[in-house]
């Protein structure tokens, strides 16, 4: 899992899938949470607050409400 801020969400995809060999499902962070998880208040690649998270396929997410 990556969470990443808008200007990194490239990079990340790209180490995403150099790392797992598959594409992740991406989520905007503003609209999903994910249970037992406690994500990141900074981006991966740089100090700027996360706005897309990259999970592997089938990771279970919830909607924000």
């Amino acid at each position: 899992m990556l969470v990443v801020c808008k200007e990194h969400l490239e990079l990340a995809l790209d180490i995403f899938v150099d790392e797992h060999e598959a594409a992740p499902d991406v989520y905007d962070l503003s609209r999903v949470s994910i249970p037992g998880m406690e994500l990141s208040t900074h981006c991966a690649r740089c100090s700027s607050p996360p706005q897309y998270v990259l999970v592997k396929l089938g990771t279970p997410v919830q909607d924000r409400v």
